[in-house]
């Protein structure tokens, strides 16, 4: 089972083994994890799940499609090259390990 290792906006750091399949928000809303709101409850509406992705994952992720570049515009917190909403990752083995950095701002 992938691990998530989430950097929470208080600095600190929560571990998740998280289901192949999930999104980066489920997981970390079914395992309390603090920072992300999830306003929408996945449906890319909302920016409340902004994440910054681990550079090193950034290829693995890929880029935010048109509907998400949208939400990340008009996000509440900086937009950086590796922004994205944490709704519209998924979850596999390729993500074993990444570091999601949760906006200080949703």
């Amino acid at each position: 089972m992938p691990t998530i290792h989430y950097i929470c906006p208080d600095g600190t750091r929560r571990d998740v083994e998280a289901a192949a399949g999930l999104s980066v928000m489920e997981a970390a809303v079914k395992q309390g994890v603090p920072g992300l709101i999830a306003e929408c409850g996945g449906a890319a509406a909302c920016a409340t799940c902004h994440v910054y992705v681990d550079e090193k994952f950034a290829a693995a992720v890929g880029e935010a499609d048109d509907i998400e570049a949208e939400m990340l515009d008009d996000a509440m917190a900086e937009r950086r090259p590796t922004s994205r909403l944490a709704c519209q990752i998924e979850i596999g083995d390729a993500l074993d390990g990444m570091e999601i950095e949760i906006a200080a701002v949703q």
